[in-house]
């Protein structure tokens, strides 16, 4: 039986806000839905994502912020993030782990630059939302056969 991760909930405080900064990092507005003042539904997608991320008033109870750890899976970590870069997102360089295995929490035992040899799920460059919830970049150009 398959199973999709197709929603993700963030936490925010201000819903125009994260709505805004969303689309101005070009992903698709999918919905935005009010029944009431209470209630509020905003839906966006990354560009090539199967997966999207839903935020608004009333739909969790976590503290707005406190969603880190989300990754964006891309191609070419160096170009992803000038592009976040360029639109004026405040993201952190490229980075990988001194001990070549994904990265540490925080930052910890970043080294400056992608890997060297560029090896898949090892690249990365960071960012985080208005709130502060956070999001990774990770580059991902070789996967084991059956993914």
């Amino acid at each position: 039986m398959e199973m999709k991760l197709e929603v993700v909930v963030l936490p925010v405080s201000d819903v125009d806000r994260a709505k805004a900064f969303y689309e101005s990092i070009g992903w698709r507005l999918d919905a935005d839905f009010s029944t009431s003042e209470e209630f509020r539904v905003v839906q966006v997608t990354p560009p090539g994502s199967g997966a999207s991320v839903i935020f608004g008033t009333g739909l969790t109870d976590a503290v707005p912020g406190s969603v880190d750890g989300l990754h964006l899976v891309v191609d070419d970590v160096v170009a992803a993030r000038d592009m976040l870069a360029d639109r004026g997102i405040d993201i952190s360089e490229v980075f990988h782990d001194a001990g070549g295995v994904f990265h540490h929490a925080g930052g910890s035992d970043r080294v400056a630059g992608p890997q060297p040899e560029r090896l898949s799920y090892s690249s990365f460059a960071s960012f985080s939302d208005p709130d502060g919830n956070g999001w990774v970049l990770q580059e991902i150009t070789e996967r084991l056969p059956g993914r």
